[in-house]
């Protein structure tokens, strides 16, 4: 897919979340925000995957929009745990420590490609 598809369809997502969190949530602005973040958390790994399956020379690598999906995943779930949770803000603060932790486990352990000159 060219980059601009991409980008159109991204954004195309982004409206289509926003609109059902809207009509489910509309007085609870904290839940449509937090919700809005993990699900378009949740497309951006999608939309990696699409990317691992056919990269573009100068774009983002498909393994570094994984993991800004995983942290606006992160970042939503956190977020709405704390809501869900009634300021209990304990249980928000580990799902990200570890969250993180494991993004930096997978960093670490990821093959490193050679550049050839």
């Amino acid at each position: 897919m060219p980059p601009r598809q991409l980008s159109l369809l991204s954004f195309g997502v982004f409206v289509i979340i926003v609109a059902i969190l809207l009509v489910r949530f509309f007085p609870d602005w904290g839940t449509i925000l937090s919700l809005t973040l993990t699900l378009y958390g949740l497309w951006v790994i999608v939309l990696a995957g699409i990317r691992a399956r056919h990269p573009v020379k100068y774009e983002r690598g498909a393994f570094s929009t994984f993991i800004w999906g995983v942290l606006l995943l992160a970042i939503g779930g956190a977020w709405y745990l704390n809501i869900l949770t009634q300021g209990n803000i304990l249980y928000s603060v580990v799902l990200f420590l570890v969250i993180v932790g494991i993004l930096a486990v997978a960093v670490a352990l990821s093959p490193t490609r050679k550049k050839q000159i």
